[in-house]
């Protein structure tokens, strides 16, 4: 008990001599610095504040570069694995098709007496035939995919009918016409389903139909928007986004290139345009139409469609722009030729080097259809950018026709 009190005792002498030491150095301060004790607190608490936001701030820093590069890795994994989701097969569009002749012979009848035959064919699908490519075997040429496939299946049929002559061969191409309609639909809804989205307007469904027949860069755009679903179900499930509306988005994003009634104003402006007509909601059609930064991208699935668009469309071969560009020149040609008043149609063939212009004959006379030619030659000088030059064909046929 006496060793404890003795304890207690130095430790209380111990105390009082760290404060008067404590009260002797403030005093001295305020007589140094002619500050009150009061001041000097405030210096004091200053100080350490400054002191601890200078650690703050390092501490803040550091975490921000940990972060950072966490946030970079994890990123870097979530856009490999959503490339390795997608891995769908991809085969390059062309502007040719060819089709296989029973023997050598076939290619008289195709051409026919003074080339009636060929002639009609090619004015009613609006392609090229090649009868030189193979002894047996025809090549379609044109730019437009759904007039080769038109033309390939009526070849064809025209071939297994043996009647290849021009009255059938109008017939059977309009009903090959009708009949590709009913496969758009189909191929729409088989889209569709792919892509996991019911439900979904006929006017829709059949414009996704047109996506068969249609390239992006010379990408297949029901490949291309098929792909980019894949890809954008993955990255919206890693970063909690709406996985459903980003699925419509990106399936829909490119729907304005198979606009079929507007062709002049840009894809994305054409995209928002039919989502609001058949009344989707401004948040899906936000998404979809943004992924060219025409307007504001609203929601992190905008973000995604435009992440989903670059990944599909940047993979090694998946894009050939020298076809996009073609398509437009050719499409141009095309254009330029409906513009005047008495044409009917017009194809540009031989890879746009012959456009081919067919005119109502009860509207224009011969010297009318001559005048025409010249007009549109100058006309595609001034507007077009035509490698090789075009020759302007003006066809003006009569027709007669009485029902027995």
């Amino acid at each position: 008990m006496a060793k404890e009190k003795i304890n207690a005792n130095s430790k209380a002498s111990g105390t009082e001599s760290l404060e008067e030491l404590k009260e002797k150095y403030l005093t001295s301060l305020e007589k140094v610095s002619q500050l009150s004790r009061a001041d000097a607190r405030k210096i004091f608490l200053k100080e350490l504040e400054k002191d601890l936001e200078n650690e703050k701030a390092q501490a803040l820093a550091e975490a921000e570069e940990s972060l950072k590069a966490s946030v970079e890795e994890r990123a870097k994994d979530i856009l490999i694995s959503a490339m390795e989701h997608s891995s769908t097969s991809y085969v390059a569009e062309y502007t040719v098709s060819v089709v296989e002749l029973p023997s050598e012979e076939w290619k008289g009848k195709i051409i026919g007496k003074e080339g009636r035959n060929v002639r009609a064919f090619e004015r009613f699908t609006g392609v090229e035939l090649d009868l030189e490519e193979a002894p047996k075997a025809v090549r379609i040429s044109s730019f437009d995919p759904v007039r080769r496939y038109i033309a390939r299946l009526s070849l064809e049929r025209l071939i297994k009918e043996d009647k290849f002559q021009p009255e059938n061969i109008e017939k059977v191409v309009t009903q090959v016409k009708g009949d590709v309609e009913q496969e758009v639909r189909r191929e729409g809804e088989q889209i569709a389903l792919e892509a996991g989205l019911g439900g979904l307007p006929q006017g829709i469904v059949d414009l996704l139909g047109r996506f068969k027949f249609r390239t992006s860069y010379g990408q297949n755009l029901a490949k291309h928007s098929l792909e980019m679903v894949k890809i954008i179900s993955y990255l919206a499930a890693e970063v909690g986004a709406d996985v459903e509306l980003a699925k419509a988005a990106a399936l829909f994003h490119d729907i304005g290139k198979v606009s079929t009634t507007d062709n002049e104003q840009p894809h994305d402006i054409l995209t928002r345009k039919i989502l609001e007509r058949f009344g989707f909601p401004e948040k899906l059609v936000n998404a979809a139409a943004s992924h060219h930064d025409r307007e504001e991208k609203k929601s992190v699935e905008a973000e995604l469609v435009q992440i989903a668009d670059s990944i599909s469309g940047s993979r090694p071969g998946a894009r050939y722009e020298d076809i996009e560009g073609y398509v437009k020149r050719v499409k141009d040609l095309e254009e330029i030729a409906k513009g005047f008043a008495g044409v009917e149609d017009a194809y540009a063939i031989s890879a746009g080097r012959e456009l081919r212009v067919l005119v109502r004959p009860k509207e224009l006379s011969d010297e009318q259809a001559a005048s025409l030619a010249r007009d549109i030659t100058a006309r595609i000088k001034a507007g077009v950018i035509t490698p090789g030059g075009v020759k302007v064909v003006v066809i003006r046929e009569a027709r007669f026709e009485e029902q027995a």
